[in-house]
């Protein structure tokens, strides 16, 4: 069973990065986020059985987002964490529990502040002396983009602030497009029989990565200011109510539904209100944030390696409405897999006009029943992805046949579909079949792997139909004559995209890896892979049991890479790409001395110089790995404030040294282990 569970946590795992990408680079997610959530909550309760199989790097453990090569990296001085999620009262409760225990006798005392929770993208607003230098978004919480001169388009974000200004000023807040600016932008799609786009969220997100800040001006973007983050020189407060109302005084808008309560009861009647009232504002909400209102009382709780303990998010149940099932077809994507998909009657549900929705796999329209021609129910879970979730049944019209998983792919090549035993998937396993061929090209070029601007679908799919190229490697032969040839083409466009594909021959080799579009590959994987062995061609040449022995890498993974370079057809296409010019061994290496080059350290409990990603960063950046657990290959376990009691004791057993803070800064300066210590960390 153990062995079950764990290729089952190898499996959420990269699932939950591939849909991490999907929502924050590619901003096209497949997947509601109450589906997301699941995973996430079956991930956690695997590592909850298994302790000794968590890594810091496994999606449960790390704030939720990705960072764009598209916009120079922003280090935050002060991490941008996620929330934890309260689906419903009783979590509710339980969190409110949580936070009693944590407080102990001064449970009493406690306030707490609601805020609407925004369906917009996160950002970090930076004053300097009063004057606005940077924006960047949360990306993975640690390190995100710089979007300075998009977000200073937005006339909700003063430029400057009035005198005495603090010396450093950050905000943060939440940016999004307001309904009435998302109807706007749709009517101007549709005007120009553009593509619409689906919801304010993927609007938002979108338009404030463009590269021209004119286009991010275009799209009436707005912000709610609802957190401080690093200040000197400000002035201090005992509540973060005083400081939203400072915020306010600034010239920062500051939501003005944001109420401060006395008690859980009052927390989810305010819940509830708004549950009811979330269409009667002009933006999209998908929530409630509550927060301990005391800073005090914020410290003495903490946080997680991902979330405050302080705040919770109250998520909103998905909305539903009925619509007539027009058909069901199939589409096929880069690797093969069958997606079926509902066509529907057009229905206004979660903020937005739905006409599609994805029926996952055959297993799901199965038990769904759902059938050409039924009344369903379609929701919008999580506000992004529309879901059917079944048929009407009283609705339905006598001998309305059941839908039949077709067994031949769409594609003019007409395949055979073929599903594993013991797979949810069917899949085309034809080489040649187009629609394969294009969304591999696509992935390949997408912001999250080679990221080749101006590379859009609707080119590809040209390109692809003319037979101008038939995988990712023919990219880098196309010629100014073959572009001229389409309509829509100009010499300007020509150029923009050529310099595009030729920028992107010297992408990171991670990049490279996610491009290529490896089954269970994502960018965590892909980024140890590239810090491990340095090229494309240590990779391909090692066996599957090196690439699993790889910090936070599985077996699964390591077949999945290990099979798909052993396949001839591969192989031609990166020689391919070699010839074009493609570099194998770009690797983005910190410039610190590598005192750690190979070692394994640990680090447990809490350390005052460092925040417990700071340490893992520290560990990284000079060579070593900062895996969860204690194993023999463990050089050290840096033990700070209450450490777990499971890798101490671990460590003991093993007569692996311990370390405290002083020892390991010692340890990142040399590399050197003390001779010996006891369990106290003392030499």
């Amino acid at each position: 069973m153990s062995v079950d569970l764990r290729a089952r946590l190898d499996v959420l795992r990269a699932e939950l990065r591939r849909h991490n990408d999907l929502y924050y680079l590619d901003e096209s997610p497949e997947i509601p986020d109450a589906d997301y959530d699941n995973l996430v909550r079956e991930a956690e309760q695997i590592e909850a059985q298994h302790p000794e199989w968590v890594v810091a790097n496994s999606p449960t453990q790390q704030v939720s987002g990705a960072v764009s090569a598209t916009f120079s990296p922003v280090r935050h001085r002060a991490q941008m964490m996620s929330l934890d999620n309260a689906m419903n009262e009783g979590e509710l409760q339980a969190w409110g529990d949580r936070v009693a225990r944590g407080l102990g006798l001064f449970v009493s005392e406690a306030r707490y502040v609601c805020e609407l929770k925004i369906d917009g993208l996160a950002i970090s607003l930076r004053y300097e002396n009063g004057v606005f230098v940077q924006a960047a978004t949360r990306g993975d919480g640690r390190v995100g983009e710089d979007v300075t001169a998009n977000v200073a388009t937005l006339h909700s974000v003063p430029k400057t602030i009035p005198k005495p200004a603090p010396e450093v000023l950050e905000v943060r807040g939440e940016i999004y497009m307001p309904l009435q600016a998302f109807k706007e932008l749709n009517d101007r799609q549709r005007a120009n029989d553009d593509r619409l786009y689906v919801n304010p969220r993927n609007s938002a997100a979108g338009s404030l990565r463009q590269k021209d800040a004119g286009v991010t001006a275009s799209r009436n973007l707005a912000m709610w200011c609802y957190q401080l983050g690093e200040t000197v020189g400000a002035p201090s407060f005992s509540d973060h109510s005083q400081t939203l109302t400072w915020l306010g005084s600034l010239g920062f808008a500051v939501n003005p539904e944001i109420r401060p309560v006395t008690t859980l009861d009052q927390v989810y009647e305010y819940c509830q209100h708004w549950q009811a009232h979330r269409h009667d504002l002009p933006y999209e909400i998908d929530g409630v944030v509550v927060k301990l209102d005391q800073l005090a009382m914020r410290e003495q709780l903490g946080v997680t390696s991902k979330a405050p303990k302080w705040a919770i998010a109250f998520k909103f149940p998905p909305e539903e409405k009925m619509t007539r099932l027009k058909d069901i077809m199939v589409s096929i994507g880069r690797t093969g897999r069958a997606t079926p998909f509902a066509v529907l009657e057009p229905v206004f549900v979660g903020g937005s006009t739905v006409g599609m929705s994805t029926l996952h796999n055959q297993d799901q329209v199965r038990a769904k029943d759902v059938r050409p021609g039924d009344i369903v129910i379609v929701r919008k879970a999580g506000d992004v992805i529309p879901e059917v979730v079944g048929p009407v049944l009283s609705e339905r019209p006598d001998g309305l046949p059941v839908w039949e998983f077709p067994t031949t792919c769409p594609c003019p090549l007409g395949s055979t579909l073929h599903r594993n035993v013991g797979e949810a998937d069917t899949r085309c396993v034809e080489p040649e079949c187009p629609f394969q061929r294009d969304q591999r090209i696509i992935h390949f070029a997408s912001r999250g792997a080679m990221d080749i601007e101006f590379l859009g679908e609707r080119t590809v799919f040209m390109l692809s139909d003319k037979g101008i190229i038939n995988d990712a490697a023919d990219l880098y032969s196309v010629t100014a004559e073959q572009l001229l040839e389409f309509d829509g083409f100009g010499g300007t466009s020509v150029n923009n995209l050529l310099e595009a594909i030729e920028g992107s021959k010297t992408r990171p080799l991670m990049k490279l890896l996610v491009g290529l579009g490896i089954k269970h590959l994502g960018p965590a994987a892909a980024e140890s892979f590239a810090n491990t062995f340095g090229s494309l061609d240590a990779i391909m040449a090692a066996p599957a049991e090196t690439l699993a022995a790889v910090d936070g890498i599985g077996m699964i993974i390591a077949e999945s890479v290990a099979r798909w370079f052993a396949q001839e057809s591969n192989h031609a296409m990166v020689e391919r790409l070699r010839t074009a010019g493609v570099q194998f061994d770009v690797v983005e290496r910190s410039n610190l001395k590598p005192t750690l080059l190979g070692m394994a350290v640990v680090v447990t409990g809490g350390l005052e110089g460092f925040t417990r990603e700071g340490a893992e960063e520290a560990i990284k950046a000079r060579g070593g790995k900062s895996p969860g657990s204690v194993s023999k290959k463990t050089a050290a376990v840096v033990v700070g404030a209450e450490p777990g009691a499971s890798k101490l004791t671990k460590a003991q057993e093993l007569g692996v040294p311990i370390l405290d803070e002083a020892a390991f800064v010692q340890l990142l300066e040399t590399g050197e282990l003390p001779n010996s210590t006891d369990a106290d960390g003392n030499s």
